[in-house]
């Protein structure tokens, strides 16, 4: 237990070995010293006065104390001390199971939606619309279009999501694109095409920097690295089993005069609408919501009041400050924005690239027939998932952020470099995707955790997962167009692109890296207070 002594007193203390009791002859009796003494909790520290003191076992108090739970930048949290660390796990394990697997099908299926224009264009969609003309590249233009509308309409979104709350907002957008979806399923020519891809860019963007801020404000910040690496990979599903799924769907040709290929925009459209109802049923609002309403029951209010406690803890930001436009545009003053938005942009070219060509490259560059071509994206991804959930865990772990972006870019250049120059092999060049997917696809996560780690403030938060997410749109741009038709069929440009975005990865986490450590020593000295908050500390 912490004693405050007056400094024109000295306080000495007498211990009696038959009677385990301390005593002051000088003390000014504002606290109590004649408490059982247990030698494990120091008597010579600074006490803080703010907050009763911390009791020993065999003190008689009315709540029990928590005397495991990281006590943070905050300190000593009276609302939290009421909970065991068991009673906080089991209430985080609720949030995950509430939270977690509902965000990433909704992901799964948003994805889906969008990348599924690769797995159409081989079951004969791009014979249906003629789109194999070279200027301009018809497919190319109809992959690209989304991206426009996507970057245009990110910034507001998280202010929608906070002003709507995410479960109107969120499953209201996921139903329109579903129904935007199934329209795919019915065009005539690739200029409507075109018109759908812009409506599902508007649609879209909304989604994943909502849920991305949305998970930000339940979790502390050594918890999201899992959390977001699970999304991520439950979303990833659409990436891996889409072409399975596709493969299936494609043996409905003919059935009501339509191709196969437009079954998969039809079913799949349908599959997002009903996912979208589940949004409405089983999502929940931000913790500090005042006006927090769910459907299904989760949470009672004193539980939310410790997830708060828990975050403003760790980061003092649970809070929201009242929003202006003035606050939530300072954030663009802070360049680590920017660089963190690069890094994602730069991980998605990869991964969105993959995502449009991985089945033609298969198919037209490989040799590979167009049943087997898109079953065999799934074990590229299923590897993907792996090195997300170590990744994850290790950054967790150990407080790691900058070394799992890095070690992602690396192994995403050596799949890419495997894939384009180990000619003549088609076995190798398929090994290389493998490394390439995983590389690229676990940095998403990772880079998410990073920005996650190192920023704070609410509406600063809500503007730099929006320019994150900007910057992974704006990637998907540089994707959706590197991998040329004419290219084929060792497509050496656009692998040469994407090995390059992985460099700019690396120059970019090693200026962040040197950045972070200077000022966490200018902080350490009392030199530099790092994000407002006095004992905050980047996460290298």
């Amino acid at each position: 237990m912490a004693l405050r002594q007056d400094p024109e007193k000295q306080v000495t203390l007498d211990f009696n070995p038959g009677g385990d009791k301390q005593t002051s002859s000088h003390f000014d009796g504002t606290y109590p010293v004649d408490q059982p003494y247990d030698s494990k909790y120091p008597i010579d520290q600074p006490y803080d006065n703010k907050y009763p003191v911390e009791q020993p076992s065999g003190y008689d108090t009315k709540y029990p104390v928590n005397h495991h739970e990281d006590t943070g930048p905050g300190g000593y949290d009276p609302i939290i001390a009421q909970y065991t660390d068991a009673q906080i796990n089991r209430i985080i394990r609720r949030v995950d199971i509430r939270l977690i697997p509902l965000c990433g099908l909704m992901y799964c299926v948003s994805l889906l939606d969008r990348t599924n224009l690769s797995n159409a264009a081989i079951a004969g969609m791009t014979r249906e619309l003629n789109l194999r003309t070279k200027n301009p590249d018809r497919y190319s233009v109809i992959t690209l279009v989304f991206f426009v509308t996507y970057v245009i309409f990110q910034p507001p979104t998280t202010i929608l999501t906070r002003f709507f709350g995410p479960r109107i907002w969120l499953a209201t957008i996921t139903l329109a694109w579903g129904v935007v979806m199934i329209c795919f399923g019915f065009v005539k020519d690739w200029t409507a095409l075109v018109g759908l891809r812009l409506l599902l860019g508007v649609l879209e963007s909304g989604f994943f920097p909502g849920v991305v801020y949305l998970l930000s404000t339940w979790y502390k910040r050594y918890e999201v690295g899992k959390r977001y690496s699970i999304f991520y990979l439950i979303g990833s599903l659409a990436s891996a089993f889409g072409g399975i799924l596709a493969f299936g769907l494609i043996q409905m040709e003919g059935i009501s005069g339509y191709g196969g290929w437009r079954w998969i925009f039809i079913i799949e459209g349908c599959l997002t609408c009903l996912v979208a109802l589940l949004g409405y049923i089983f999502l929940v609002s931000f913790p500090d919501n005042k006006n927090f309403r769910s459907i299904i029951p989760f949470l009672s209010v004193e539980e939310r009041q410790l997830i708060c406690a828990r975050v403003n803890q760790d980061r003092s930001d649970a809070d929201l400050e009242e929003f202006t436009v003035k606050k939530w545009l300072g954030g663009a003053k802070d360049w680590k924005i920017w660089a963190y938005g690069l890094c994602f942009g730069c991980a998605t070219t990869v991964s969105y690239a993959l995502a449009y060509f991985l089945p033609i490259i298969l198919n037209q560059g490989l040799g590979y027939d167009t049943g087997t071509a898109q079953c065999l994206i799934a074990p590229p991804y299923v590897f993907a998932a792996m090195i997300m959930i170590l990744t994850g865990w290790f950054g967790d772990k150990y407080h790691q952020r900058g070394l799992c972006v890095a070690f992602n870019a690396i192994l995403c250049i050596i799949g890419l470099a495997v894939m384009g120059w180990a000619y003549g092999d088609t076995r190798a060049r398929y090994f290389g995707a493998f490394f390439a997917t995983a590389g690229a696809n676990a940095n998403v996560p990772s880079v998410l955790t990073y920005q996650a780690n190192n920023i704070r403030g609410q509406w600063k938060r809500a503007f730099c997962s929006a320019t994150l997410v900007g910057g992974g749109a704006l990637g998907g741009i540089v994707g959706s167009t590197v991998f040329r038709s004419q290219d084929s069929p060792t497509y050496v440009p656009g692998l040469a692109v994407a090995m390059g975005s992985q460099v700019v990865i690396l120059l970019t986490v090693g200026v962040l890296t040197v950045t972070f450590r200077a000022n966490n020593k200018k902080a350490d000295r009392g030199e530099k207070i790092l994000e407002d908050l006095p004992s905050f500390r980047y996460t290298v």
